[in-house]
């Protein structure tokens, strides 16, 4: 075959994935994983909770029972802002460490991959910043290696090119994205989920549904411009065969047990699969990419630090990150439905597990909204402490997460974001 022409789009995608090792127990093998990756000395990242649980000393334990050398940096902050992470990334950048090793949920992955970043190239974080917010600089070179043990199941950093963080002084959140972000391997253990909250749960699992709604759903690769170089590629490419596979499936698993897992913590079989989901979602969406609703998220989260969520450190008030993305999905999946009807039925019927006749522009509202009511998610927008003087405000922080806007299957306004905020403000 030729080069192939597709009218200037683009007519090639990728398929990357960490490496991962699943199922309960997993974790007694971290050690064993990392002596394979020839480290001598890591970084342990973490955060007082998990340290506090015992979770991350068992885990130092057993890697240094490799004769691997250990340092413990205990100060991630769930959501992090750009001094948490420039803690960090200091203390990497003078820990003279050949690895890491992250032990958390999705801020302490990411708190790593940042870490990573910056003792392996150097420089400041905001240099490395998504534009238009910091520099979009490109980590020339692979990083050092990174293992990721998940202790929630939601974010699927373990599987992801991105590390988010919230920068209080612009009031927007925005990210780090690179395939060189992403971690070297994953090892993913459902009973490290076990004592989670409820409400940590159904935030962290609201995030897996929206991360494989929004991949499926995604403009596809071969309808967005085609890359000058493959360095210009961005690792969110759009919708492809490969990257509906693995969110189909998450989208089944978060219809299925996600109820289970909230409701009962000891379920493990439904922790295990929300777990696996959380994986698989971020391998879908790690390649796909998201787009309204975390464009959205980013400043719901970042704008205002009001919210004092149940089940989380009081430590300062902030919006949970799936509770963030899901408020405002279904208005934007209202506003996309014409762009393509079709895919919008099938996530609907992976979510509730059977065939949908007759579907319109409101079923998948509808069977979000019925989630989000069995679970404890907030109402919407307003219950997070905006109104509709916030609008002009939130519009202006989601215009700037135009990496994650370009996904979206149809054209953004100022407006369309508008009104769907406006929508968002009660879903029920």
């Amino acid at each position: 075959m030729g080069k192939g022409s597709n009218g200037g789009h683009e007519n090639i995608f990728t398929m990357e994935a960490t490496p991962i090792k699943y199922g309960p127990g997993a974790s007694e093998e971290v050690g064993w994983e990392l002596k394979r990756m020839r480290v001598g000395r890591v970084m342990l990242v973490s955060d007082p909770g998990i340290v506090a649980s015992g979770i991350a000393p068992h885990i130092r334990e057993l890697i240094e029972a490799e004769g691997i050398e250990v340092e413990v940096w205990d100060g991630s902050r769930v959501e992090p802002t750009a001094d948490s992470l420039q803690a960090a990334a200091d203390f990497a950048r003078d820990g003279n460490f050949d690895g890491f090793v992250a032990v958390g949920g999705g801020s302490s992955i990411d708190t790593a991959k940042v870490s990573d970043l910056i003792a392996t190239h150097g420089g400041e974080i905001m240099d490395y910043v998504n534009a238009p917010v910091g520099g979009g600089k490109k980590p020339p070179s692979p990083l050092k290696p990174l293992l990721a043990v998940p202790t929630t199941a939601g974010t699927g950093a373990e599987a992801t090119t991105v590390a988010i963080l919230d920068i209080p002084d612009q009031k927007v959140k925005t990210g780090i994205s690179h395939q060189y972000m992403r971690p070297d391997r994953g090892v993913v253990d459902p009973m490290l989920t076990v004592t989670m909250p409820s409400s940590v749960t159904s935030s962290c699992g609201l995030d897996v549904v929206c991360h494989a709604a929004e991949s499926y759903l995604t403009r596809p690769y071969d309808q967005r411009p085609k890359a000058n170089n493959p360095d210009d590629r961005p690792p969110y490419q759009g919708a492809n065969p490969i990257a509906d596979m693995w969110s189909a499936k998450a989208l089944e698993y978060g219809g299925k047990y996600l109820r289970r897992a909230v409701h009962n913590g000891d379920d493990v079989e439904a922790r295990g699969h929300m777990m696996l989901g959380a994986t698989l979602a971020g391998v879908g969406f790690g390649s796909a990419g998201v787009h309204i609703p975390h464009a959205c998220a980013y400043p719901i989260a970042g704008l205002k630090h009001v919210y004092e969520p149940q089940g989380y450190p009081k430590d300062h008030p902030f919006v949970p990150h799936g509770w963030s993305v899901i408020v405002t999905a279904p208005a934007a999946f209202r506003f996309t439905y014409d762009a393509m009807p079709e895919r919008h039925r099938e996530v609907a019927e992976l979510l509730a597990g059977e065939k949908i006749q007759n579907a319109d522009e409101n079923t998948l509202p509808e069977i979000i909204i019925q989630l989000m009511k069995d679970i404890g998610a907030p109402k919407g927008v307003r219950e997070l402490g905006y109104d509709e003087s916030d609008i002009d405000a939130l519009v202006e922080g989601a215009m700037k997460q135009q990496r994650l806007l370009v996904g979206a299957p149809k054209d953004v306004t100022e407006d369309d974001l508008a009104n769907i905020l406006r929508e968002s403000m009660e879903n029920w």
